[in-house]
């Protein structure tokens, strides 16, 4: 996803006391975690209401009796790959390059991936959802910390880390979530989900750096936003894995 020290760049060196910037930090990566909590909620509401209210069920999803589960319809296919064609289009045509526009990018991004999650509330048990979102959240802690605290510069691995998440996120769009997992599914996804780890701990990475380089606060705010979209994606990722090699399916 995006790497706020690509995308805004060092700027002018820093001034503030050390008290100041350890208190500025906290704050600043504390709102980049909200900005995800939020967007964690949200995406979990709307993936309710899908896999709920009959109508909005049968316009995205339909039930597949060969597969046993739910698969999108035409219009749940625009609704599942939009994120997708929206990530890549901004590393052409850099967009939400505003505070109003990356809040716009955002949630956008989110409100497309919990629509297309029904699927998930469609095809699996609600114990399983929140024992694997729950196993999801200590993962995502504990790699963040990793990169908020190592000494390891992640940068030379960036750039593939920021397409890796895109690319995982578009297989699990082709997968549909409606195979079980085989052999090599198994391999795969236990690579990718170290590749997510690793997008984790970069992007907290990634986002401390940016904040000790600069003071701009017109360029923090749109990183944050931008920060948290590339955490919030690796989140769903890594759940959507799990979900996929662990769920209990109904």
């Amino acid at each position: 996803m995006n790497d706020p020290r690509r995308q805004f760049g060092a700027s002018v060196a820093d001034a503030r006391t050390g008290a100041a910037i350890d208190e500025g930090l906290r704050q600043y990566m504390l709102g980049v975690y909200n900005y995800i909590a939020v967007g964690l909620v949200v995406s979990g509401l709307l993936a309710f209401a899908v896999s709920t209210v009959p109508a909005i069920r049968d316009a995205l999803f339909v039930y597949v009796p060969q597969y046993g589960a739910y698969a999108p319809t035409p219009l749940g296919s625009i609704v599942s790959w939009s994120p997708v064609a929206i990530l890549l289009l901004n590393y052409f045509v850099p967009i939400g390059r505003t505070p109003q526009g990356a809040q716009i990018f955002y949630w956008t991004i989110v409100t497309l991936i919990g629509a297309s999650l029904g699927s998930i509330g469609l095809n699996f048990t609600g114990e399983s959802i929140a024992r694997i979102f729950f196993i999801t959240a200590l993962s995502f802690g504990g790699m963040s910390l990793w990169g908020y605290t190592t000494k390891v510069d992640l940068t030379p691995v960036g750039s593939f880390l920021r397409f890796a998440v895109i690319g995982v996120f578009a297989v699990l769009m082709i997968n549909g979530l409606l195979f079980q997992a085989t052999g090599l599914q198994m391999i795969m996804s236990v690579g990718f989900l170290l590749l997510m780890g690793a997008a984790i701990a970069f992007n907290t990475q990634a986002l401390k750096s940016l904040y000790l380089s600069t003071s701009n606060e017109g360029v923090l705010k749109v990183a944050a936003v931008h920060g948290a979209l590339s955490l919030y994606i690796s989140i769903i990722n890594i759940f959507t894995i799990l979900m996929n090699l662990f769920g209990a399916r109904d």
